[in-house]
């Protein structure tokens, strides 16, 4: 599961790749390099509006399944009548933190039936790209310290060219990220498409790697396409394709500043 990459470049070389593009948004800045990007934070996409393609800062972690949040609250108000505590099971629920899902695997069933949780957000005026220039996965390996290797950043090569996510966004969602926030309103939410590993990604990690879009055909498949037709880009990158380029760091390309 990916929960941490990085996107170091600029709205020119987006646009490059992103064509037909109508509006930058204001929330977007200069941005600045993100060399580390974790769950809930903003971090930039390009989505489909009414008005055009926008660029625009979005936080990372799509909304929970209603079954996932009623299984945690099932097992907090458990473990609350276990000590003997009142249970206001309604209270619970309404008020049971969801911090995201970040990762999107499963679009169809083993069925081969459309997910009902993600269907609803996959027509083109929910999908977006998600521009970035490494990403990691965690080593639980350990080195000849006996020191787990930690995070370990892929990139195409030591340069870090931009490429793109293969993502989905939503728009006025209400719900509680935080217990001592309460609920939030009208949050907008993004994440991005998960599948099998390459040889490079599943050296580290053998569960997934992120779908990633590399020519501008892919991108605007992506963003136009039907959604029967743009399953087929839940796939992974050909083997031999991304490199290690940094290990045991939280962020990349690594500071100067940050210790060994």
């Amino acid at each position: 599961m990916c929960n941490l990459y990085s996107h170091t470049s600029n709205h020119t070389a987006i646009t490059q790749l992103v064509m037909d593009i109508k509006r930058i948004n204001d929330n977007i800045g200069n941005m600045e390099p993100q060399t580390g990007i974790f769950p809930d934070y903003p971090a930039p996409i390009v989505r489909n509006t009414p008005e055009g393609r926008e660029l625009v800062n979005v936080r990372w972690g799509l909304p929970s399944s209603q079954k996932a949040l009623y299984d945690a609250a099932a097992k907090r108000a458990d473990k609350l009548r276990e000590k003997g505590k009142p249970v206001d099971f309604d209270e619970l629920l309404k008020m049971e933190p969801d911090s995201g899902t970040t990762n999107v695997r499963n679009i169809k069933t083993a069925a081969g039936k459309w997910n009902a949780h993600w269907n609803r957000w996959m027509g083109v005026e929910n999908r977006c790209v998600v521009p970035f220039t490494s990403f990691s996965e965690f080593d639980n390996t350990v080195d000849e310290t006996g020191k787990k290797k930690g995070d370990t950043w892929f990139a195409f090569d030591e340069s870090r060219p931009l490429a793109f996510f293969a993502g989905i966004w939503v728009g006025g969602w209400e719900g509680v990220r935080k217990v001592k926030k309460g609920i939030e309103k009208e949050m907008e939410l993004f994440g991005f498409l998960t599948c099998e590993p390459n040889d490079v990604v599943g050296s580290i990690h053998m569960k997934a790697m992120p779908v990633i879009l590399t020519e501008p055909a892919e991108i605007e498949m992506w963003l136009t396409a039907p959604k029967e037709e743009v399953i087929t880009l839940q796939r992974p990158l050909p083997d031999g394709v991304l490199k290690i380029v940094s290990v045991g760091r939280k962020e990349d390309p690594p500071s100067p500043r940050a210790p060994s």
